[in-house]
């Protein structure tokens, strides 16, 4: 009997979960194939069109709906690194994302509330503010137990005042000397992060692009669409080297199937479609499989990221995400 080895294996030797068999994986692999080429997916981007049309799919500009061909897929996760380096400002910070690596850990967001503390058991609740993102960026540079920063609270006292996005990668990178995860990353707005960082290595364009200081999270819209915003965040994050987090949020039962098979399906198509959107526009950029799919409650209309479903999901994800041979993200409860 073939013998596996996991992260933790040496602390926790004899425990494991199997949620699928081989059969299993390849059932969702090739179900999600037919899914790309019928329907496809909608791309509400013009030049995400033309570099799938390129590339080899079938597009109509009246839909937007591009089908992917079975081996556009395959040749994009070819090409679709196994493992790269998330870059912090610390060289101690450095680290590794690789399938079957370590496994990491980091905050996760974005609040746009603060709970401030007033003594005798009572809170006031108030919108978060840079001063707030700044304090979130220092908590998790203190702690140990957290490898890298994703955007916890935005900086609502930015809002409506111009880039937002942008103050926010600022103040995170300023105050945390951990690598910077930008989960709600502007496409058109993807230039002024990088020139940030260019500006840390001293104007060093190609060294900015060799160790990056940042990376970008983005989700596709559930059902199957890639809108313009992910297209462009995707497409300026493989041509900069900025590793991109292509992560859905399916909800079961409401933009996907209510049965997890069927929503595993769903989100496999919305992840594979942005990472080959990445790897055709250029081969080997550096990608996550990501997922922070949940289940949807019909009966209160919200999406409980703390269900049972979700951490089955997640596990399910991860189990893809290494059929696939990709670094994996997946959220947590």
């Amino acid at each position: 009997m073939a013998q596996h080895y996991y992260p933790g294996r040496m602390i926790l030797d004899g425990v494991g979960l199997e949620l699928f068999s081989k059969e299993g994986l390849r059932a969702i692999d090739y179900a999600t194939m037919d899914v790309l080429q019928n329907p496809g997916i909608q791309v509400s981007d013009a030049e995400a069109r033309q570099i799938f049309k390129d590339a080899g799919c079938e597009v109509d500009e009246k839909t937007q709906i591009v089908k992917i061909p079975q081996y556009v897929v395959r040749r994009a996760l070819m090409s679709a690194p196994s493992r790269f380096v998330l870059y912090g400002r610390d060289k101690k910070n450095t680290l590794t994302q690789e399938h079957g690596g370590k496994v990491h850990w980091t905050c996760f967001g974005t609040g746009i509330k603060m709970c401030k503390y007033l003594g005798n058991g009572q809170y006031q609740t108030v919108d978060s503010t840079d001063k707030d993102l700044a304090d979130t960026a220092k908590i998790v540079d203190w702690a140990e137990n957290i490898d890298y920063y994703s955007l916890a609270v935005s900086a609502r006292d930015w809002a409506g005042k111009g880039k937002e996005d942008v103050h926010e990668m600022y103040t995170s990178i300023m105050n945390t000397t951990k690598h910077f995860h930008h989960i709600d990353p502007v496409g058109e707005n993807v230039e002024y992060y990088f020139d940030m960082a260019k500006a840390y290595y001293g104007g060093n364009e190609q060294e900015a692009r060799k160790k990056p200081l940042f990376s970008m999270l983005v989700c596709p819209t559930s059902p199957l669409e890639l809108s313009h915003n992910a297209c462009q965040v995707i497409i300026k994050g493989a041509r900069n080297n900025i590793p991109t987090n292509v992560l859905s949020m399916a909800m079961s039962g409401g933009s996907a199937p209510i049965f997890l098979a069927g929503t595993l399906v769903t989100h496999n198509a919305e992840v594979l479609a942005g990472i080959v959107l990445s790897q055709i526009t250029c081969p080997g950029a550096p990608v996550w499989y990501g997922s922070s799919t949940t289940t949807f409650d019909v009966k209160r209309g919200t999406a409980p990221v703390g269900s049972p479903e979700l951490s089955m999901i997640s596990a399910a994800v991860a189990k893809l995400g290494q059929f696939y041979g990709l670094p994996t993200y997946v959220a947590g409860i």
